[in-house]
């Protein structure tokens, strides 16, 4: 229902604010927004924001509209625990030393959880532009011939803009019916072959390893190119007890690496991600997005990620190979506020690593019945040492120069799982 109320907080500094103008901004607007039959929770210095914003309470908020969100004080805080929508308001045109000097890289951090970003005063948006480029939308206060009715119906507008990019609940729930009496099966995916610059796994060991730990189904997402998927899958059609899904992982322009499941040709590198996307689409693929917030791949920028919201089917909310746990937390607080189905992957570049994360889903048949699947999965790790995985990767990648990759030299499947039962015959 679009004009169904809201539940939203409301987070100053302190109750009666600390920016001249901001408290009397933050009381007439919440008291606006009550009015129109919102839920408005306030919160201010000394409250447990943790407990009133954290993972917990994500469901029971649509926004979090957060006031001076400078570090350190109570805004800063609910940016670090909230797992809903954040809007953020800066008042004062002054510089904050602390913020912009000391802790920038922090507080970067914190704004990168941002949805919104508003000011009241085009000198604030001027000085935010300096520190922390980024759109910022103008909602002055009240003033002669302007009333606290005017200011609410912006923000509420702009609530509602945000609320309307979140994915849709429940999904088709006919198709998820019909493929819930069907067995689990464990699924890895992310990971590489020797068709990947950077892999020197084979792709006979690769599905192998895949079926001797168990897995159902695999997706195999070279860089750039699906030849090792497309021979995998043709190998894997002997086979009764894996699915091969043929995926790439596709360097864009300019705005990180995005991966297409369920393709059937190669998609270009080097397009924008908007020409990529579409790319995935035109084959009826899902779009997937790995390892989202790891500043150590090519990921898009969260600008970029907000860009693309509404095409995402896919987050990757757990990659083992991602050094920094903060990085996958990042994802799944992202996931979480936009209603993205989660995903995971190994990422893996050796047999070693592969089957290290695994996602327990329904059996299914092609992509709408995989994406269905999905939103039920249960995502389980495996321990597997990151220096380790990591090392073999490069012993067996680096070779001779001029040669950055080498075929392992009488590779075998790694042993040590369980091997899956056999898939029944017919999925009906």
């Amino acid at each position: 229902m679009a004009d169904a109320p809201l539940s939203i907080a409301q987070v100053a500094p302190s109750r009666r604010g600390a920016a001249p103008g901001a408290s009397e901004f933050v009381d007439r607007v919440s008291a606006e927004l009550a009015g129109r039959g919102h839920e408005v929770l306030r919160i201010g210095t000394g409250d447990p924001v943790k407990r009133l914003l954290g993972a917990k309470s994500a469901r029971s908020l649509d926004i979090v509209h957060v006031h001076e969100p400078f570090a350190p004080s109570i805004s800063s805080a609910a940016l670090r625990h909230s797992y809903a929508l954040n809007v953020a308001t800066f008042h004062a045109p002054q510089e904050r030393v602390l913020s912009t000097q000391v802790a920038r890289p922090l507080v970067e951090i914190f704004f990168g959880r941002i949805d919104a970003r508003t000011v009241t005063s085009s000198a604030t948006a001027e000085l935010l532009g300096r520190y922390f480029p980024a759109r910022y939308e103008l909602v002055e206060p009240a003033v002669e011939g302007r009333d606290w009715a005017a200011v609410t119906d912006e923000l509420e507008a702009l609530y509602r803009r945000l609320i309307a990019r979140r994915h849709p609940e429940g999904g088709d729930a006919e198709l998820r019916e019909r493929i819930s009496s069907r067995p689990l099966i464990e699924v890895d995916l992310h990971m590489h072959t020797d068709h990947s610059g950077d892999c020197a796994t084979p792709v006979e060991v690769l599905l192998q390893t895949a079926r001797d730990r168990g897995l159902g189904a695999i997706a195999i997402t070279d860089h750039n190119e699906v030849s090792g998927a497309l021979e995998a899958r043709r190998i894997a059609a002997d086979f009764d007890d894996l699915e091969v899904i043929v995926a790439e992982e596709v360097k864009t322009a300019e705005q990180g690496e995005v991966i297409g499941l369920f393709l059937e040709e190669k998609i270009p590198k080097g397009l924008t991600m908007a020409e990529t996307i579409a790319a995935i689409r035109e084959q009826g693929g899902l779009v997937y997005v790995p390892h989202p917030f790891d500043r150590f791949h090519s990921v898009p920028d969260y600008e970029h990620l907000l860009d693309i919201v509404e095409e995402v089917d896919i987050l990757e909310v757990f990659n083992p190979r991602v050094a920094v746990t903060a990085f996958n937390e990042e994802a799944v607080r992202f996931a979480s506020k936009y209603r993205i189905v989660p995903g995971a992957g190994s990422d893996s570049h050796v047999a070693q690593g592969l089957g290290s994360v695994r996602v327990r889903i329904h059996d299914f048949e092609g992509p709408a019945e995989f994406l269905e699947a999905m939103r039920d999965a249960d995502i389980t790790r495996k321990h597997k040492n990151l220096v380790y995985v990591q090392a073999l990767k490069l012993l067996q990648t680096t070779g001779r120069p001029k040669a950055p990759k080498r075929r392992v030299p009488d590779a075998k499947p790694v042993r040590g799982g369980k091997p899956r039962k056999r898939r029944p015959a017919s999925k009906s």
